[in-house]
């Protein structure tokens, strides 16, 4: 059996090293069907609308309640002070799949923010614009039951223990709001692509500094058992915007560079400083590539 946990489909240098779409959530059809039936009614749904109750089977519960108790040391040993007093107040249940709603009222209560419903990637505009008005596009389904601790793609795992933590807290909501007003404000699939690989690099993969210490702060870093373990080996770079901008990077697997910053007080600095005038003309006066010249980005395919 290929050991999914361990999954790196690129190298530093953007070669693939692994087959994503052998994993079972891609190729067992009756976990397909069953992850399509859910994600189904994002199609056409509006942003802000509520999300339809999922009556989740007892399998799915049972993956939650797997994945819940993998997470807790490792989160406790390696996320950011931030992180684990936010995750004090997430809306986490330990006994089983929330549904969005309920998450979402409690969000709401704390920062504003809403999950909005999405049936798997969505496009760049439509995904980081919502974050201004104060909703995140998060998907219902679970990854499946035979890989728990790992998934090649977002599922409602991640979205919960990831996004929901970040945006219990007002430091984290301020900063998906400051991604989401930069990506309003712009149209062009090179701006926006910018905008999603700082987003990627930052809330998706961050790495913070806590007395010289690489702590996760990243939203798929806390979602992973995997990566939690060994983020600290990759290869860690300050942060910069070049050369972020120019790293190839894959949807699914593990990451094999990732960027630090001092602090989270740093990445609100940073993100602010780079996004708060952030325009069509960005890219000209930072002197960074245009799309064509950066690194590619790699996802599997999807059935």
């Amino acid at each position: 059996m290929i050991d999914w946990t361990g999954l790196t489909p690129l190298d530093a240098h953007g070669t693939l090293m692994g087959r994503a779409e052998e994993h079972p959530g891609f190729a067992d059809p009756d976990y397909v069907r069953r992850r399509n039936s859910i994600a189904g009614p994002a199609e056409g749904h509006r942003v802000g609308d509520p999300s339809p109750a999922v009556s989740y089977t007892a399998s799915e519960h049972a993956t939650w309640r797997t994945v819940y108790a993998a997470l807790q040391h490792p989160q406790e040993r390696f996320a950011c002070r931030e992180v684990l007093r936010a995750r004090a107040l997430a809306p986490v249940p330990a006994d089983g799949v929330p549904q969005h709603e309920e998450v979402s009222d409690r969000l709401e209560a704390l920062t504003g923010f809403r999950f909005t419903l999405a049936g798997g990637i969505v496009p760049n505009k439509r995904f980081l614009g919502a974050m201004a008005d104060g909703y995140f596009h998060a998907v219902q389904y679970v990854r499946h039951p035979a890989m728990p601790l790992y998934t090649p793609e977002p599922d409602v795992l991640h979205d919960v223990f990831g996004h929901g933590i970040h945006l219990t807290d007002p430091l984290f909501a301020d900063l998906y709001r400051t991604v989401g007003r930069a990506a309003a404000r712009v149209e062009t699939d090179d701006a926006l692509d910018l905008i999603s690989r700082v987003y990627w690099f930052t809330l998706e993969y961050g790495v913070t500094l806590e007395q010289g210490r690489p702590r996760a702060y990243g939203a798929a870093l806390l979602s992973s058992y995997g990566e939690l373990g060994r983020f600290a080996r990759a290869d860690l770079r300050p942060f910069d915007l070049a050369e972020l901008a120019r790293l190839p990077y894959q949807v699914a697997g593990y990451q094999p560079v990732l960027f630090t910053v001092g602090s989270l007080a740093h990445l609100s600095d940073l993100l602010h400083g780079f996004l708060d005038d952030f325009d069509e003309t960005t890219r000209d006066r930072y002197h960074l590539p245009a799309l064509a010249e950066r690194g590619f980005m790699a996802c599997p395919p999807r059935a």
